[in-house]
């Protein structure tokens, strides 16, 4: 029995860990009600950017559905927390600590109501704003020296139009469209960022 459990403890020490570079964690929640959702934009952008790299998103870890594959040939992990958006920090923390890698190394894809849809915005670092997905992250690695590229979703219709009913609203047909367009040049922007070119994605997609 004793050179059993000795083989089997052997054989988990065998499986190498993938040697992460880079976090990428989209934001949304899980639920099918909020999967065209402007909360779930972030979900929705990671989704592309796996179907891009061939990259399969089905492993349950870090509290998150997650993927292991190579964006420009850096090892990166892809992950989309089931925590619902307000604990979403919970899950980036998890896996942060797993790969002993600083907070510098990871990129969040995230909904932002200041912006049109169709138009990104890369910000190096800074505070959560409104965002709750985005004050987990900070509240959770006590850190505000991550990437966020901003997906805009569009703004509220009105000053007094509720918030939270404004981010899991669905888009409409013509939002959709434009919204693809998001998806594309956040691909473009996570190609560069990976590859340590963070202020050429900015200088670009910043502008466009």
């Amino acid at each position: 029995m004793n050179n059993i459990f000795e083989i089997f403890k052997s054989a988990i020490k065998s499986i190498k860990k993938p040697k992460v570079k880079k976090i990428i964690v989209g934001l949304g929640n899980p639920l099918p009600k909020y999967e065209n959702t402007r909360h779930n934009a972030g979900f929705k952008a990671l989704d592309a950017l796996a179907k891009h790299y061939n990259i399969t998103l089905k492993k349950r870890k870090f509290l998150s559905i997650v993927g292991y594959g190579h964006i420009e040939n850096v090892e990166c992990l892809l992950m989309k927390p089931q925590t619902y958006m307000n604990n979403s920090g919970e899950a980036v923390q998890a896996a942060k600590e797993c790969y002993k890698l600083q907070m510098e190394n990871v990129i969040v894809l995230v909904d932002d109501i200041s912006f049109a849809p169709g138009v990104i915005k890369i910000k190096q670092k800074g505070s959560a704003g409104t965002h709750n997905g985005l004050k987990s992250i900070i509240y959770n690695t006590d850190e505000e020296n991550f990437c966020r590229i901003k997906i805009g979703v569009g703004q509220k219709p009105s000053k007094n139009y509720d918030l939270a009913k404004w981010v899991i609203g669905d888009f409409t047909k013509e939002e959709e469209k434009k919204m693809n367009t998001s998806y594309e040049k956040v691909l473009g922007a996570v190609g560069l960022i990976v590859t340590g070119d963070i202020q050429k994605a900015m200088n670009y997609y910043n502008k466009n």
